[in-house]
């Protein structure tokens, strides 16, 4: 049969190109995903300031409990405590230097502090001179001292200029005593201080970013450490380097986790939509071979040895290119600030395999479900069963929507009656495919149902081809179906995933202007200096300024089981003082109760609630004053300093006035639509995430769309040479075919706006109230757009290319 197979795929290549194609890109997609998680898991990042030192010690950023915790957390709890990740740099004791030179067989121990500069306008890493033996740098000039820089040679400043360097709320005049010069590229431009300008500069005296050692064994440089820190080596190093890149790469594993999930189960409907069609068009051949004394076993493996021929062909070409878009992905993906450029791209064997193993599995479910069914109709029936499409309703079938139906509504109620907030996607995203695959298991039942409701209106306004084309919508329901079915699903997943972003993005910003009391901003990436307050509270016209800083924290005790695996959103404010803190009232905390945190750089403290205030839902955080929470940050100072306008002053007088008063410093001013324009800027991170894997999953379904309405029209030409020889003209056949893509269109739209509603309003219950999203309606116009101009072209192009030679010659070709 594995023969009969081989012969029959070349005389089929239309079936065979169409099949291919699925599997195909499915497979592609599923391996790219593949490539995206196993970047995320190994979190590889090419060290780079630190490359000289063989064992890098720094900072724990993984949060641990503490020794003298009561054991009395549940083990779930506990697990998700103690691996959450500390948002802050966490650095480590400048006397662990000093206890590392004791070591035996430690030839050197260089600490190195890192900080934030500008050289004017450029951005640049302020590092202490004697830290450049651990790239290592080599020196033309001189090293500096007090007052002077050694500056990165790529930045072109000669020997002996004056430069103006800001870093740590400061500026001041340098001079360059030297040029440093990388054995390598670097991500970051350096401009090198003093040792005593730099631990003033870092702003964390006392503390070191990492601490490179030379020589000694690593079991004895992980000895002497303890729990002071971390021990690193090879690769790892790089996560010291830049201890962002692990928070991103769990980013990464989720986000490839979820779209190649996504993927692979579009792929198993589209596949096996494809197979059904394509074995569907052969129930003539295929009652044949019953009729002359094929078994229903000889008949599935051939239909089972057809579909893993195409599918080896398209899981191999897909493995070569897997990696390929894998890269494309990526690189999309860090040119948009999503992961840290400095991440490397790695795909391995794994992701290859998993790819195939389950594009393969999809193939032979798919293979298994089209062949079963004509094997197991009795030879008298055969041929009966070839002409007309009777039974389409499975078991399988039956218990697959049973199934989906029961989850999605499921999945509906826990969203309306548990979650709360924009965390309500986690499970509105899901009901989407539930609702979907769901349908799409009945979709020869629904489509016949919708055809039918759909009868007076075609009627009305097509007339006899629309009356044809409503036949053979109902009478080849399994075949409509097979078109129906991936417009539906690409209606459905665009429309519920773009609008649930929206949505978020619209309530977020709205959360945000509501509780944004400043008229402008002053602001500085290298952080403001106290003095810069002082200044800003002089100006005339200002009513009050308050630093603003962001950070995440943990509350230790009593522990809070609801927390985020990392931690609560902090901000800091000059409002409070001491060690007050304001805690939303779903905290169920009251004013008086002390509460123990962990900063975001692991740093432990006791603090006090002084006001329990109501939050909206899904965007609460904890208020603590600003000169608690600023050292506890990577910058150590606040960022920025919100200002309020006194009665009478406007906007544009005050930022006017501000820009005046802060002349010559190393910030910038400005108005409210630019806090609100940083504050979307910010969720245009995730936002863009989704889109790329929503159009790429979409970009499949149009794929497959094609693929299938192309397949199904192109072998009906005998069909439509029929009906030309009783008296339609091919205008006419033509019209009946727009038709069809018209009933096809309308179908899959109706029941793709339902599959997103089943999620949207939920959610939209729950965050804004209202069952209609929030996002421009163009939005979902556009994709109605799309899936009709799919549908007519994929039909009409076909027929059109199959209607035209002699309507007798059409008559005399087979099916």
């Amino acid at each position: 049969m594995f023969k009969l197979a081989l012969r029959t795929l070349r005389q089929r290549k239309g079936a065979f190109l169409a099949t291919f194609v699925a599997v195909f890109f499915g497979a592609l997609i599923v391996s790219a995903c593949g490539g995206l998680m196993e970047s995320g898991i190994r979190s590889e990042t090419p060290v780079q300031r630190l490359a000289a030192a063989p064992i890098v010690v720094g900072g724990q950023q993984t949060l641990k409990l503490p020794e003298d915790d009561p054991a009395t957390l549940d083990p779930e709890d506990k697990h998700k405590f103690e691996n959450g990740t500390l948002a802050e740099r966490v650095r480590v004791d400048a006397a662990l230097a000093d206890r590392l030179r004791a070591v035996p067989g430690v030839t050197n121990v260089v600490g190195e502090v890192s900080f934030a500069a500008q050289i004017g306008s450029a951005s640049a890493l302020g590092r202490a001179w004697d830290s450049a033996a651990l790239t290592p740098y080599s020196l033309r000039g001189q090293a500096p001292r007090p007052g002077e820089v050694v500056v990165d040679a790529g930045l072109g400043i000669p020997v002996g200029a004056t430069l103006p360097v800001a870093a740590h709320g400061e500026a001041g005049q340098y001079r360059v005593s030297g040029i440093a010069t990388a054995p390598q590229p670097m991500r970051d431009s350096a401009v090198f201080f003093s040792t005593e300008d730099a631990e003033r500069l870092a702003g964390h005296p006392g503390k070191l970013d990492t601490i490179g050692v030379f020589g000694g064994d690593v079991a004895a440089v992980t000895a002497a450490v303890g729990d002071a820190g971390v021990v690193t080596t090879g690769t790892d190093r790089g996560l010291l380097e830049f201890p962002e890149v692990d928070q991103s790469g769990e980013n990464l594993i989720v986000l490839a986790a979820v779209s190649g999930g996504l993927s692979a189960m579009v792929m198993v409907f589209v596949v096996a939509g494809t197979l059904s069609l394509s074995t569907q068009q052969r129930q003539r051949e295929l009652a044949l071979l019953r009729a002359i004394g094929t078994t229903p076993r000889q008949l599935r493996r051939m239909v089972l040895g057809e579909a893993l021929v195409v599918g080896l062909l398209a899981v191999g070409a897909a493995i070569v290119l897997g990696p390929v878009l894998g890269r494309w992905l990526f690189d999309q993906l860090a040119a948009n600030h999503v992961v840290p450029d400095v991440l490397r791209f790695e795909q391995g064997w794994l992701p290859a395999t998993v790819a195939a193993g389950a594009s393969l599995l999809a193939v032979v479910a798919a293979a298994f479900v089209a062949g079963r069914r004509a094997s197991k109709v009795r030879p008298t029936e055969a041929l009966a069963e070839a002409a007309v499409e009777r039974r389409w309703l499975t078991p399988i079938r039956l218990v697959t929507a049973i199934l989906c139906f029961a989850g999605g509504t499921a999945l509906a109620i826990v969203t309306v009656a548990v979650m709360t907030g924009p965390v309500a996607a986690s499970t509105s995203g899901p009901a989407v495919m539930l609702w979907a695959f769901g349908l799409a298991a009945i979709s020869p039942g629904v489509t016949k149902v919708m055809a039918t409701l759909l009868r007076w209106p075609v009627q009305a306004i097509s007339g006899v081809t629309g009356r044809v084309a409503l036949l053979n919508t109902r009478v080849v329901a399994v075949r409509t179906a097979g078109a129906v079915t991936p417009i539906m699903l690409a209606v459905g997943i665009a429309t519920a995933n773009i609008y649930l972003q929206t949505t978020q993005e619209a309530v977020s910003n709205q959360a945000y202007t509501e509780d944004l009391r400043a008229d402008a901003v002053v602001g500085s990436p290298i952080g403001l200096d106290p003095s810069v307050v002082s200044r800003v509270r002089s100006v005339p016209g200002v009513a009050s300024a308050s630093e603003y800083v962001t950070s995440t924290v943990f509350i230790e005790k009593p522990f809070d089981s609801n927390q985020d695996k990392d931690g609560w959103p902090a901000v800091g404010v000059s409002e409070l003082t001491g060690n007050t803190i304001t805690v939303p009232d779903t905290l169920g905390r009251h004013v008086g109760d002390t509460l123990s945190l962990r900063f975001g750089d692991g740093t432990p403290a006791d603090v006090r609630v002084g006001a329990v205030e109501k939050q909206r839902a899904g965007f609460e955080s904890l208020v603590l004053p600003a000169g608690l929470l600023a050292p506890h940050t990577t910058l150590g100072l606040a960022p920025q300093l919100l200002v309020r306008a006194a009665p009478g002053v406007d906007a544009a007088t005050l930022t006017s006035r501000l820009r005046e008063a802060t002349a010559g410093l190393p910030v910038q001013v400005g108005d409210r639509a630019v806090l609100i324009a940083a504050h979307a800027k910010g969720n245009e991170v995730g936002a863009w995430v989704n889109y790329l894997l929503v159009g790429m999953i979409i970009a499949y379904t149009v794929i497959s769309v094609v693929n299938t309405l192309v397949m199904a029209t192109g072998k009906r030409r005998r069909e439509f040479g029929l009906q030309r020889l009783s008296g339609f003209t091919r205008g006419q056949v033509l019209r009946m075919a727009g038709v069809e893509g018209g009933l096809i269109a309308t179908i899959a739209i109706l029941l793709g706006t339902a599959t997103a509603a089943g999620a949207i309003v939920p959610f939209c219950l729950v965050v804004t109230g209202s069952v209609l999203p929030s996002g421009p309606i163009t939005i979902y116009l556009t994709v109605l757009a799309i899936a009709v101009v799919l549908a007519l072209v994929a039909i009409l192009v076909p027929a059109w290319a199959a209607t035209r030679g002699r309507a007798v010659d059409a008559t005399s070709i087979g099916e």
